[in-house]
């Protein structure tokens, strides 16, 4: 069998900024969460997707604003997408999907705990990470985890990880503390970029074992002796930003691999979902009911 963990934060943020707004009767935006809807619907018609889990950023500060205080926050979110947040985890009950809203951690620590958890299981094929974030590629085990960009329809696997960023996903948060990542707020050290990172990382596969002089480098980017005076200067922040990349494999999950298998939506929820949605044809939609 086949887990599938989605990205529920990624999700609902496609929706709102690729599907048309539209408000209820009682003026309520609910634009995005009626294309989250209809996306979960496609995702659940699918012949292999029998086990499914979703996570959610409840609430987008987690412990990481704790360790770092430039760390991505919920600053600058439209009023009318926040309002749809725990809409859009109601959509995910409703339809009968395990729902993990997260406070503490976040969506992506969520689905790296399952995956990691679930691609020990014998049981389990394959465990595929619905999402097109590079933080959750360094949960990928060469093809019995991967990546999927639903949108896109392109799978990673190790071997197309290494293709696309030059390193192995036990690598990538080196890589993103290296390089930064803008959308959580990583500044990553001066100077570098992708190909001087993969370079190293290619070879040394971690910071703390990159020699301080570029005369000991084994490989030599182009500016090794710059890039080696800004690591030797920002080793210790280096080191933090692989800690905030790194995703948590520790977040308390109660579901075992029973209570992810997918026997139907919750009639009574998807009811109340379809008034708050106005969609009446709704019920009609849903694949299938658990008794």
């Amino acid at each position: 069998m086949k887990v599938h963990l989605v990205d529920g934060t990624y999700e609902l943020f496609r929706a709102y900024y690729g599907a048309p707004k539209r408000a209820n009767a009682s003026g309520r935006e609910v634009g995005a969460c009626t294309g989250l809807l209809r996306s979960f619907l496609l995702l659940l018609r699918g012949d292999d997707v029998t086990h499914v889990a979703c996570a959610f950023d409840h609430v987008i500060e987690s412990f990481r604003n704790v360790l770092f205080h430039g760390y991505k926050t919920g600053e600058g979110i439209e009023a009318e997408l926040w309002n749809q947040f725990e809409l859009a985890e109601d959509v995910a009950r409703a339809l009968g999907i395990v729902t993990w809203p997260m406070v503490e951690f976040e969506a992506d620590d969520a689905m790296g705990t399952a995956a990691a958890r679930f691609a020990r299981d014998d049981a389990v094929h394959q465990v595929v990470i619905a999402s097109p974030d590079k933080d959750l590629t360094q949960c990928v085990e060469d093809e019995r985890v991967v990546c999927w960009d639903r949108r896109r329809k392109i799978v990673l696997d190790e071997s197309d990880v290494k293709e696309k960023f030059g390193v192995f996903p036990e690598s990538i948060p080196d890589y993103l503390a290296l390089v930064g990542d803008a959308a959580d707020g990583i500044p990553g050290i001066f100077g570098w970029g992708k190909k001087s990172a993969a370079v190293l990382l290619d070879r040394y596969r971690h910071i703390e074992s990159i020699p301080d002089n570029a005369a000991d480098w084994e490989v030599k980017p182009r500016c090794a002796y710059d890039l080696a005076a800004n690591l030797r200067h920002e080793r210790k922040e280096a080191l933090l930003y692989r800690k905030l990349a790194t995703l948590r494999l520790d977040v308390p999950l109660e579901e075992d691999l029973a209570a992810l298998e997918w026997r139907g939506a919750d009639r009574e929820r998807i009811e109340a979902l379809a008034a708050v949605l106005d969609d009446e044809d709704l019920i009609e939609r849903v694949p299938r009911f658990h008794d």
